[in-house]
């Protein structure tokens, strides 16, 4: 247990495309699985087809840090499909196939130097930096594909 662990940690979720849906800044020392039905809660409504916008997202692919019987529950409820590798499951799952577009998105934020080395004391000032640089992520990723 690192209970003093200085730092924060920024969790991410993303559509296929690595666009950030939801982002989410805490402590280094608390653990990924308590903040995992929040941040999957996070996801605002995302329109695309017509008809009501969907409000989750189909699935949900994560590493072994998200692994807990109790959320796996809890977003079953929320018929959402959760793919998080097992402790105790050997290398080679084929998760990582899925899982480099979140890693990619992470390593994006960290391109910004506010992001990747914390100045702030403040987490409400740390927070707004993340979100500009989802912002921007997204901005970037409109550009590239000629949407704008």
């Amino acid at each position: 247990m690192d209970r003093r662990k200085p730092g924060s940690k920024h969790h991410l979720i993303t559509c296929g495309a690595g666009n950030p849906l939801a982002a989410e800044l805490t402590a280094a020392n608390i653990n990924d699985v308590t903040r995992f039905v929040a941040l999957v809660d996070a996801v605002p409504p995302v329109r695309g087809r017509r008809g009501r916008p969907r409000r989750r997202p189909a699935s949900v692919y994560g590493d072994r840090a998200y692994h807990s019987r109790k959320s796996r529950r809890e977003l079953r409820k929320r018929r959402v499909k959760v793919r998080v590798a097992r402790p105790g499951d050997p290398h080679g799952s084929g998760l990582g196939r899925k899982r480099w577009v979140v890693e990619r998105t992470i390593s994006w934020l960290h391109q910004y130097r506010r992001l990747r080395v914390r100045y702030e004391r403040r987490a409400d000032i740390r927070e707004a930096f993340l979100t500009i640089g989802c912002c921007l992520i997204c901005f970037k990723q409109l550009q590239r594909t000629g949407s704008l």
